[in-house]
């Protein structure tokens, strides 16, 4: 019968330290190979048994991943962020390597999902799009930044346009100053352009996909935000329940609670204080937590079946803020099932526990 063999792998530009363990943990083989496809695979193919592959996602993480997936039987992708074992103790890339197979071996990995080939250009196009759109407004604060420097008025986005451009330059005089918001501008005319054409890149791409008609029949998700969510998520049966769908959006609640049972007339029975809520999930995928947001406060103001129901939770006493969390919750459980299920909105479904 093979033998398992544990292979933690840490990563770098140019180099990758490996560490192998077998079965029963001990250390079988330390090595260092070139970031390089040939060297990689030659090592792999000199190793006996069945093999477990781990890395950390990183940059090469999915190069790493679409080289070895099929090469060895079981790859795991680890979240760095959950590695508290590699935080403790000496530093090195053999000694990770080491801590990554150790962990590898006793399944403590939480592992980062990696696989579904049907919307990897969907992915690519939409990360092309979500990228030009924060350099596009990073470069926006930046000029308003400086004509906000000379104390000229400039709210709202007509500073942003060509009609009034000259007039806002003439306020700079003809120094540095200016030169710098006429640098900003050329900057800023470059990336909308570029930011158009990914946009209509991400519709071309998004409109193959069976689910685009789905989620966007869901208020207040359109084309732009359909496509976001198939880039990121890819595939809706990677989540079992809304809950996990919730800590990937940075939706759910992370509650902390100890010493839950005590021992009354010798019978353990567990308290009924309730546990503390500290706030939503930190570790959450940005995007998804900003596309739900921003639909629910959009939805909280328009007339709609949305709307109504954030108005009934305000009429029962609830805070503005915490319902128009509840409403980015929901609009975020509806999305979830009727993806997996193949169907389009339904206003019934606010009446029901989605997902």
């Amino acid at each position: 019968m093979n033998s398992v063999r544990y292979i933690g792998m840490d990563v770098h530009r140019d180099t990758i330290s490996v560490a192998v363990l077998d079965e029963s943990g001990r250390l079988m083989m330390q090595s260092v190979l070139q970031t390089r496809a040939a060297a990689i695979l030659d090592f792999i193919h000199g190793l006996r048994g069945t093999l477990h592959v781990t890395c950390e996602e990183g940059t090469h993480s999915a190069w790493l991943y679409d080289l070895l997936v099929r090469r060895v039987a079981k790859l795991v992708v680890c979240n760095p962020r959950k590695n508290a074992l590699l935080k403790s103790g000496s530093k090195s890339d053999a000694i990770d390597a080491r801590k990554l197979a150790e962990l590898l071996r006793a399944d403590m990995l939480s592992a980062v999902y990696h696989g579904e080939t049907s919307a990897l250009e969907v992915q690519h196009v939409a990360r092309s799009y979500t990228m030009l759109t924060e350099d596009t407004t990073r470069v926006m604060g930046r000029l308003k930044a400086v004509f906000r420097g000379q104390a000229v008025s400039c709210a709202g986005k007509k500073l942003y346009g060509k009609r009034h451009r000259e007039d806002y330059l003439g306020q700079l005089g003809t120094g540095g100053l200016r030169r710098r918001a006429e640098c900003l501008y050329q900057e800023l005319d470059a990336l909308q352009q570029l930011r158009r054409e990914a946009r209509r890149g991400l519709l071309v791409e998004c409109r193959k996909h069976a689910a685009a008609q789905w989620l966007q029949s869901v208020p207040f998700l359109g084309p732009i935000r359909a496509g976001l969510l198939i880039g990121r998520v890819q595939t809706p049966h990677r989540f079992r329940t809304k809950r996990q769908f919730w800590t990937y959006c940075g939706l759910a609640l992370e509650t902390r609670d100890s010493g839950e049972y005590r021992v009354v007339n010798g019978q353990v029975e567990r308290k009924r204080k309730a546990a503390l809520i500290r706030g939503l999930n930190w570790n959450h995928n940005h995007e998804m937590k900003n596309l739900f947001k921003a639909a629910a406060t959009t939805a909280s103001m328009r007339e709609g079946v949305l709307r109504e129901f954030y108005l009934g939770l305000l009429a029962k006493g609830m805070r503005p803020e915490m319902a128009r969390l509840t409403l980015a919750r929901k609009i975020a459980a509806i999305t979830l099932k009727i993806w997996k299920k193949g169907e389009a909105f339904d206003a019934e479904h606010l009446k029901l526990q989605a997902a």
